[in-house]
């Protein structure tokens, strides 16, 4: 059996400017990652260890509503041994769903595709999740062995939570903690939403994009540490972990910041927490091993996520 990398980053971007626009970067502030990022800048950029450990293996997360998109980051994962796992997007709405995702499956570095996620933190429908036609895309994708990233903002807490009560088989993920309300200094609500979430066995949680919804500019450790005591209570180390959501944390701080703090909330955390948290529940919730370590991996059984 293959060893388990030593660091996971569950959660990162890449984009190509003059090929793929990024509709999202003219926004303000988002001057500083307005220019293309690959692999090899993420490379570059994640020179800290956490607890000793340095970067094996990363999870690449889609970032616009394409599929489209999703085909090129299979195709980067197939060739660049970084990538050990990726998120796509489908329309989950849409009649031609299971086509769509066998298709994925079956193409370049279909192998490498392990969960599916939509923006619905952008979707004004309170209760987009529990759509009929979104639920039978959702079916769609656990039916083949596939997860699910929730991307939600704190008030979007109760969909998600009717979603992991509604389909218990479907494996998810919690991506960015929910995005609590950092920089409010307000975490009731996010926290309520939190741990009724957690309730549900078959949900994990990425400690990522915390840093983002800080103060860009003057948050400490001290100001993500309340976020990472609601969520250890909530999930406990073996379901959580972690994420650097690269680039876009240069915008507050970098790769290299946000892995010391995670070391600094790690402080007390046993050996065997620490492993789970740096490595184990990526790995075992997307199949993200370092490739260095796999060599069976054109034989890999397509199971259901853990």
């Amino acid at each position: 059996m293959s060893e388990q990398p030593r660091l996971v980053d569950s959660h990162h971007h890449v984009w190509d400017l003059d090929h793929r626009p990024q509709p999202w970067l003219d926004e303000p502030g988002h001057a500083p990652i307005r220019r293309t990022f690959g692999p090899d800048d993420l490379r570059a950029a994640a020179t800290r260890t956490i607890a000793g450990r340095r970067l094996a293996a990363t999870v690449l997360v889609q970032c616009v509503t394409s599929v489209a998109e999703t085909r090129e980051l299979l195709a980067l994962a197939d060739r660049d041994p970084l990538v050990a796992a990726v998120v796509g997007w489908v329309d989950l709405a849409s009649p031609a769903v299971d086509d769509v995702l066998d298709a994925l499956l079956a193409g370049p570095g279909g192998r490498f595709l392990r969960s599916v996620r939509h923006l619905v933190q952008g979707e004004p429908d309170p209760g987009w999740l529990q759509r009929p036609s979104v639920e039978r895309g959702l079916r769609a994708v656990g039916g083949r062995g596939l997860g699910y990233d929730v991307l939600i903002r704190d008030h979007q807490f109760p969909q998600a939570i009717r979603l992991a009560e509604r389909l218990p088989e479907l494996p998810l993920i919690l991506d960015h903690a929910g995005k609590p309300p950092v920089v409010r200094r307000d975490l009731a609500g996010w926290a309520a939403g939190v741990r009724r979430l957690a309730a549900r066995p078959q949900v994990r949680c990425k400690v990522s994009g915390l840093v983002t919804e800080a103060d860009h500019e003057t948050w400490t450790v001290a100001d993500i540490r309340p976020v990472w005591e609601v969520l250890l209570d909530a999930f406990g180390p073996g379901r959580l972990m972690f994420g650097s959501d690269w680039p876009v944390c240069v915008l507050a701080g970098g790769w290299n910041r946000w892995a010391g703090t995670v070391e600094e909330l790690l402080d007390g955390c046993s050996a065997a927490e620490t492993s789970a948290v740096l490595a184990g529940t990526a790995a075992d919730f997307y199949r993200a091993r370092a490739r260095a370590d796999d060599h069976d991996h054109d034989h890999e059984e397509r199971t259901p996520c853990s």
